[in-house]
Order: structure tokens, then sequence, then C-alpha cells
């Protein structure tokens, strides 16, 4: 017995000295097929390991994480850790045919990443066509052991991730839309950890109930997964306050409302009340809207439930007022609000000194129709999306191997332009010639090159709030306007002490953003707007960061199980 507890005392001291260290956490991810129903409609979807939504990933910051995903069914499949830096190991973010060539049926491959200097709520989804509607989930980061968080410790964490469900198919939904070149079918429903909640038909049983103790802290890790639309998100007669946002900490504000792009996370304190309420709080979300498109008008709940020692049936249900549909004005003010903590030990390192200064619109556009077909788009065309009226045309082999093996003739250019070549007022009147100009073309910077880039969204097809997802980098948001940016006025007003750093941003609907980044990290990087309609109709481009002089500084060699297109 002696003997016995002393291997255990040795094993606890092991674990916590490779704890600290950090330590090679594995996870294994079998893609197959599940039956789900949901609103009464039965699907089989692709799913990790037969859930839905996904497995919950846990690691600490320096932990190794060694992902085995092996594909059982018959789609094309990548996985992206969406919001993990990846230095110098880009051959594991995911993206098809950007960092790397799908993994096909009966193949597998593993994802090998260290998380560095990262803590806090990020998410993981598939990264290839519309599949990541079904396969996603939570990738949660704790803190070193022996580094506090900087708000109040929680009694409890609850992951609470939004997703979109459909009735059909969305591979079917974006297929059919390719082929016509009209708008995609719209979801059935928002859910929250894949429950829609009792507001849509025959769904009371697929309910999220979250049970509280009254005066107690819990930590509400927010995760907009959602395929296609910004979430406006509440909890019925509760204040919530903001600590942090895409793993960033932030200064603590506090709020009823939330917004959530597709893409971004947010972590909030829920205080509950002090003595047993004695009724039930609704908690929901539904959709901030800015296009012009059809979309999902609904409204996701749960229930917030206090604990009792007397069961009590009947008690009152409080429900929360959510904005309008279209409050860009909450959306602005909102994300106004959001600063980086800035302190000693959390600095904010914004690139004071820039060596490119880039600006980019991003927004919709057209197609011609091929010839003897009739299109569903705009006046017969088909729609499309762009930055800087490039479509972005996806290769058939992965960039960052024709990168690195020095053979990207014929796959991409790397002449992406550095503004528009026309001109025009954005957010006026749009121009009569609304085609864009289809091509694969990356943006070369040199490694450590400080980046200034300004998103501008475009009145064609109407404006339109674009969430940029940038991976590899976080970024610092330094400023944001309505109308046309102007580089020798808007400038005056940027903030270079505290603006929040972050991995995805709304481009104001109608308006630009203003982001900084340094390029500390060799690869292939994609930027696309995560709405993935936009996506699938080209609003993406990627980034060429070259290796630096240093050994540190270069990217390493490709995994030897890396797929094959």
């Amino acid at each position: 017995m002696v003997g016995f507890v002393r291997t255990l005392v040795a094993i606890t001291l092991l674990v916590s000295v490779y704890s600290v260290a950090g330590t090679t956490r594995h996870y294994e991810f079998n893609i197959q097929l599940q039956n789900v129903t949901r609103l009464c409609h039965t699907r089989s979807m692709v799913t990790v390991n037969g859930k839905f939504p996904g497995p919950r990933i846990v690691a600490r910051e320096g932990d190794r994480l060694l992902i085995k995903v092996t594909n059982n069914v018959s789609n094309n499949i990548t996985i992206h850790w969406h919001g993990i830096r990846q230095l110098r190991s880009g051959w594991a973010d995911g993206p098809a045919y950007v960092t790397q060539c799908p993994i096909q049926t009966g193949q597998s491959y593993v994802y090998n990443y260290t998380v560095i200097g990262q803590r806090g709520t990020l998410f993981w989804h598939a990264h290839i066509s519309w599949l990541r509607a079904s396969l996603y989930g939570p990738l949660i980061i704790l803190p070193k052991l022996s580094v506090p968080c900087p708000f109040t410790k929680p009694y409890k964490e609850v992951p609470i991730i939004f997703g979109e469900w459909f009735n059909t198919d969305p591979e079917a939904i974006i297929a059919q839309a390719t082929q016509t070149g009209g708008g995609p079918n719209v979801s059935d429903a928002y859910t929250f950890n894949g429950l829609p909640g009792p507001f849509y038909n025959c769904s009371a049983k697929d309910t999220l109930k979250l049970k509280v103790k009254h005066a107690k802290t819990y930590l509400l890790r927010l995760i907009n997964a959602a395929l296609n639309d910004e979430l406006f998100f509440s909890i019925a007669n509760h204040t919530l306050t903001v600590v942090e946002a895409d793993a960033i900490y932030t200064k603590p504000f506090d709020t009823e409302t939330l917004i959530l792009a597709p893409g971004q996370t947010t972590n909030v304190l829920l205080k509950t009340k002090l003595k047993f309420p004695g009724a039930n709080f609704v908690m929901s979300a539904r959709p901030y809207v800015t296009g012009q498109g059809t979309f999902d008008n609904s409204t996701v709940a749960g229930i917030l439930e206090y604990e009792s020692s007397i069961p009590m049936k009947n008690l009152p249900l409080f429900k929360p007022a959510l904005p309008p549909l279209n409050d860009t004005s909450f959306v602005t003010q909102f994300s106004n609000r959001l600063r980086s903590l800035a302190s000693a030990q959390f600095p904010a390192n914004v690139p004071q000194k820039i060596d490119r200064h880039l600006f980019f619109t991003v927004g919709l556009g057209t197609s011609p129709c091929e010839k003897n077909k009739t299109c569903q788009g705009p006046n017969g065309t088909r729609f499309a999306a762009s930055i800087n009226n490039v479509s972005f045309v996806q290769p058939s082999v992965a960039l960052l191997q024709s990168h690195y093996s020095g053979q990207s003739e014929g796959v991409y250019s790397p002449y992406f332009p550095i503004t528009p070549f026309h001109w025009f007022n954005y957010t006026g009147t749009p121009p009569n010639n609304t085609f864009v100009s289809n091509g694969t073309k990356l943006m070369v910077l040199p490694f450590n090159t400080s980046v200034e880039l300004v998103l501008q969204d475009t009145s064609i097809l109407g404006v339109e709030s674009h969430p940029l997802h940038l991976h590899g980098f976080n970024f610092f948001v330094v400023g944001q306007g309505f109308g046309n940016y102007d580089p020798n006025k808007d400038p005056k007003n940027f903030n270079l002490v505290d603006p929040i750093e972050r991995n995805t941003v709304g481009v104001p609907s109608g308006g630009w953003v203003a982001i900084r980044f340094l390029a500390d990290n060799p690869g292939v990087w994609f930027m696309h707007c995560h709405l993935e309609v936009h996506t699938s109709w080209g609003l993406k481009m990627a980034w060429l960061v070259l290796d630096g002089k240093l050994p540190n500084q270069k990217l390493l060699p490709p995994p030897v199980d890396l797929p094959k297109c």
C-alpha cells in the first residue's frame, strides 16, 4: 500500500511538473455519419464521433495538441482550429487548398500544434464547403496553472455555442446555389449547443436548460459557430459582464445584450440573483441583419433555471428584449466598448510604426451567366463577392505546399492588389458594372512586416456587415467609421493605446474598419468573410508571410502524413 501511495505521489508530482512545462494532449476525431433529429426532421449528418455539436477540446496554455482526424464519410474533410495562432505550424491550420489538401475518404491526418501565448475561448470547425454547419465544437484553453485570470474566479464555467440547423443537407443547398448562381436557402433554426428551444415547431424537448444556484458567479463561454448570421444574445433580467473576446482579456464592462459575428467568441460573467427569484428566465439569440437577401428570421431560446430546495411548478417566465434586427447603432456602440486590458501582465503591443499601408474593399458583385444558361442572380447574372474586386478562385492543390516546394507557377500569383484598381464612391451610388475579376492572388509580406489594413464595405448590391477572419494572427482594431475611409482625417482618431485585439472583426455596414498586425508568423494565411455564403462567392484571399533569417523564424517542414490532393 505504501508503495502504491508513493507511486501515486510520484505520478501526481510528475503530472504537475509536466503541466507547468506544457503537456501533450491526444484527441481522436472520427468523422462519421449520424442520424440527428431536430424540428421533427431527421437528417443523416456529418459529425465528429457521432456528436452534434462535436466534442469539447480542453488544453492549457503551452500544451501540445495531437488530434488525429480519420475520415469515414464520402465528403473531403479538413478541420480548422479557429483563433489558434499556429506559430510556424501552418500545416495544422486546416483551410482546404490553402494550408492542406483535404483528408479523403478512408484517410487520416494528425493535426499537431502547440498553444503559445494564448488562453481563453476559441472553437474548431470544418473548413471545406459548408460542412462546418455540423462539424464544430468548443476549444477551451486554460491559463497556465500558476496564472490567475484577471477577473473573479467563477463558481462554474458553461460553454454555449451558437449554431444553425437546416432541415435539408447544407451541402445540397450550396451545391444548388452554385449551380443556379442565386442565393442559397436559409437555415430553419438557430441553436444553443445544438438545441433550438421552445419557440420552434416540436422543439420544447430540445431546449438548453442552464441550472444555476443563487448568489454565484458563472462564466459563460459564448461562441458563434453559425454559418451565415451575426447574432444578438441576452438573458432576461440579468446583466452580463464582458471579460474576454476572441481569447483576449478585455477591460470589463456590463451589458444586457451582446452581438457576436460568426467566428467570434465572448466570455461573460453572469452574477446570479442573491435570493431564489421565483421565476425562470429566457436566454435568446436572433440575427442582426444588414444585407438585402433572405435570412432566417427566428429566435433560439434556452432557459435559465434557479435551483430550489422546494420543487416549484408554473413559475413565471421572463423574456429578454433583443434589439431590432437592423440595429447598427447598438452594434457600433457595443464594439466601441471593447478594449484590451493593456496591463503590464497582458499588454496591447499595437504596432506603432507601419511598414505597409493597405486598403481593401470588401463586398458583393456579380459574374456573367454562362452561355445558353439562365442564372438566378441579379438581372440574370451569378452572385459573386470579392476583396479589391478579386473574387478568389480556389486552387486544386494547397497553396502552402506549392510555396514551400517552390512550385507556385500556375497555382497562384504573388501580386494581390494593395488598393482597388477602380476608385468609386464606395458607400454611395454603386457603379453600373458590378462584375468581379477572378484569380488566385496572394499578398506577399516579408517576415516581421508591420501592416495597417483598412477594410472598406461597398454598396454594390447593398451595403452589408462582413465579419472578416484572419488566420495565423490576432490583430488590433484601431479604428472604424461609416461612409468612405478618409486617409487624411480618420487616422487622427485611431486608438493606439488599448484597442481590442481579436481574430474576427465586423466590417461595419456602409463603413470601414482599420486593423494593425505584425506579420511574425511564416506561412500562407487565409483571410475571408465568416459568412459562409460570401466565402462561397469568393470573398476571400490569402497572405504569404516569408521566412525570417533566424531558424525560429522559419516555417517548419510539412508532416509526413500531410494529405495529398
